[in-house]
């Protein structure tokens, strides 16, 4: 596809498979190759990374985390959600989370799929007059946005895509997670089109093969954002019901870490009043 700017023309090329070209640099340099990675598995499986880089006879290992996920940490599915595809489901998620970011006191990220819902959901929690410090990406730059977050101490970041992956923000400063809905690619996207024709195309499934393994890493990376150290505890939310309404929310389920599970509020307000008191005591 083509970007114009003002002097220049920009063409990007992308393969709709690196198979190729990585095995081709494997006999170029055959030695032992390591792939590691904290989200290369889904639900526990490394065929959808195999399949995409070649790699079908590849060994592969997985080890289990070190953190202690079940006390560490609680995954809660909020009751009464529209579909994600309903003109108020922004606004109904937004409201419903804003008892939750009180009670985990501000120290939030709220993580958007699309930039018209982080809009949104910023111009509702300002009229909210919520008593943290609000930090929008696009209001100023990421890292500035990172560096205030972890100063303040009590502030709500709310990110796009940039925010899901290679933030490290550890101990009480971040005890909430919040995802607004299970990161599908967007099929306008010129290289997912194509993948998804030429999978379809060729006799595959796009949504099962692609879409969906895809969808699980980038969720499993937006909720790594949570526990990052041994000491770490907090609250994974996400607020898509699709988790719960359709069949294959079983394979987002099995691919997240065992956290404690609930749907109830009180659940979560419980378990911020043992975090404060636990932090009070300390």
């Amino acid at each position: 596809w083509f970007e114009t700017f003002r002097r220049t023309l920009v063409l990007h090329s992308t393969p709709l498979s690196v198979a190729a070209q990585l095995r081709a640099q494997r006999e170029k340099h055959p030695c032992t190759w390591i792939l590691t990675s904290a989200t290369l598995s889904v639900a526990g499986r490394f065929e959808h990374l195999q399949k995409r880089l070649g790699l079908e006879e590849a060994d592969t290992l997985r080890l289990e985390s070190p953190f202690d996920f079940k006390r560490q940490a609680v995954f809660y599915v909020p009751e009464g959600m529209p579909a994600p595809s309903s003109p108020d489901y922004t606004a109904t998620l937004t409201k419903a989370m804003i008892p939750v970011i009180r009670a985990a006191g501000g120290r939030t990220f709220f993580l958007f799929t699309s930039h018209r819902a982080l809009r949104e959901a910023a111009g509702l929690l300002r009229q909210a007059q919520l008593e943290y410090p609000l930090l929008v990406q696009g209001e100023a730059g990421r890292r500035e946005l990172l560096d205030n977050f972890r100063t303040l101490g009590n502030a709500v970041l709310l990110g796009t895509s940039s925010f899901w992956e290679g933030i490290d923000v550890r101990g009480e400063t971040l005890s909430c997670v919040i995802i607004d809905k299970l990161p599908f690619g967007s099929p306008g996207d010129p290289v997912a089109a194509a993948r998804i024709e030429h999978i379809n195309s060729s006799g595959g499934n796009a949504f099962r093969d692609y879409q969906l393994p895809q969808a699980v890493l980038a969720l499993r990376q937006g909720a790594g954002r949570l526990i990052r150290d041994p000491s770490d505890t907090g609250l994974l939310v996400v607020g898509d019901p699709r988790l719960i309404t359709k069949g294959y929310g079983r394979l987002f389920l099995d691919s997240l870490p065992g956290m404690t599970r609930t749907r109830k509020a009180e659940v979560v307000q419980r378990f911020f009043t043992y975090i404060a008191n636990r932090e009070h005591l300390q």
